[in-house]
């Protein structure tokens, strides 16, 4: 069975799975944040331990990490710009979009050699 099959069955089974979850969670804006993002990750997870094994995995989770952390930083400044200087949407994730580049690259530069 080719990866991309297997990477099909694997994420429509844990969309699925989150998407039960976050339709019994109130408020219903988790349904969002539990749809597709961790359910794409633990499939990719999967095979990535199926594929290479249990090291090369905990490589990778490390660079999920980081870019959480880099999407982290991106809403605080896209919030923080939206809300407090009552700048354009467009406006705002454009240079919010610099700030997630250069977290995530940054983190993977500090950290990403040590893996």
């Amino acid at each position: 069975m080719s990866e991309y099959v297997i990477r099909f069955i694997a994420g429509g089974l844990i969309v699925s799975a989150f998407a039960i979850l976050s339709d019994m969670l109130r408020p219903k804006s988790f349904a969002g944040l539990l749809g597709a993002a961790p359910s794409v990750a633990l499939a990719t997870l999967g095979i990535a331990v199926a594929q290479h094994g249990p090291t090369y995995a905990a490589a990778e989770s490390w660079t999920m990490i980081y870019g959480a952390v880099a999407l982290a930083c991106y809403s605080f400044v896209v919030c923080q710009l939206l809300m407090r200087w009552h700048m354009a949407a467009l406006s705002a994730t454009i240079v919010s979009f610099v700030v997630w580049l250069a977290v995530a690259l940054g983190l993977l530069a500090s950290f990403g050699g040590s893996t």
